[in-house]
């Protein structure tokens, strides 16, 4: 497996995953854009320096990189800094971000935008500022970080949780549009020890959580090899694994439906044994057209 020639944007990368990254990417051959603003685990101050010490690490090893301390908000600065250094730029992995915990009782609205704008709208911004550079090359690999906060939800991240939520909602739209262009782009919610998870598991869990056990799985959906395109993946601790969406087989009701109706089939509506998977927007349409045909012929 190789990433000789390609340029790899990895933002959040000072610390952590993001840095894992960087120096797996840097290891296989890729020119690195190592971004990190250099906040705190909630967001506050700048600082260059974990940025810098990552670029000193991968040239140290014989690897080519250059440093960014752009706020993921100015997304167009961390694409401009790839094309300044290495003339183009194949891969984007949105990786930035942190933490501002709090009970939705207690929740600011700043707690609120200051996460969507950094983990959301800062993938949004890195995103489309690289676009019209993969489009016109014909490649692209896009890994978007998600959360386990997200798929499942959890207590006092109402904010964290909807923005990872939302990151594979827009994987799933950009790998439908980038396809024909040969982009591909996943989603990886990851567990793994980090800043943000110092205050919540232990030594033990930290020794197994290791960054560099995620790292192999976006570098996978980064390369020339992989075809994978809008899935979302879960790594942590040497474990892999894709989900998906699961429906019920469902009811169709006929007629004019009443509340009592949906309470007399609640159960038939949520049983899950005879499950559906469908994979796009056309799958899932399907039992709604279902039950217009019937109701057309019923007429």
């Amino acid at each position: 497996m190789s990433l000789e020639g390609k340029v790899a944007l990895i933002t959040g990368a000072g610390n952590g995953l993001g840095k894992s990254h960087a120096l797996m990417f840097a290891k296989l051959g890729a020119r690195v854009v190592v971004n990190d603003y250099g906040t705190t685990v909630k967001g506050e101050g700048a600082d260059k320096s974990p940025a810098d010490a990552v670029v000193d690490e991968i040239k140290a090893a014989g690897g080519e990189a250059v440093a960014n301390a752009d706020s993921v908000e100015h997304g167009a600065r961390l694409v401009e800094t790839a094309m300044d250094a290495f003339g183009r730029i194949d891969i984007v992995v949105n990786n930035a971000g942190f933490l501002r915990d709090t009970s939705f009782h207690n929740m600011s609205e700043d707690d609120w935008v200051d996460i969507i704008n950094v983990h959301l709208n800062g993938a949004f911004k890195v995103n489309r500022a690289a676009w019209p550079h993969m489009r016109e090359r014909n490649y692209g690999r896009i890994v978007n970080t998600a959360s386990a906060a997200g798929i499942y939800g959890n207590f006092g991240q109402v904010n964290y949780s909807s923005a990872k939520l939302a990151l594979h909602g827009m994987t799933q739209t950009l790998a439908i549009e980038g396809q024909k262009r040969n982009i591909f782009v996943n989603t990886v919610a990851p567990a793994a020890a980090s800043r943000l998870t110092d205050t919540v598991i232990s030594r033990e869990q930290t020794a197994a959580l290791r960054p560099e056990l995620v790292s192999p799985l976006v570098g996978y959906l980064c390369s020339e090899e992989s075809a994978e395109t809008g899935g979302l993946f879960e790594a942590g601790a040497g474990w892999y694994g894709r989900l998906r969406w699961e429906r019920s087989r469902g009811v169709a009701l006929k007629g004019e439906v009443k509340v009592e109706d949906i309470a007399r089939n609640i159960d038939a509506i949520s049983d899950f044994s005879d499950a559906t998977h469908p994979r796009n927007i056309a799958e899932a349409f399907a039992p709604f057209g279902e039950a217009m045909g019937a109701a057309v012929a019923a007429r």
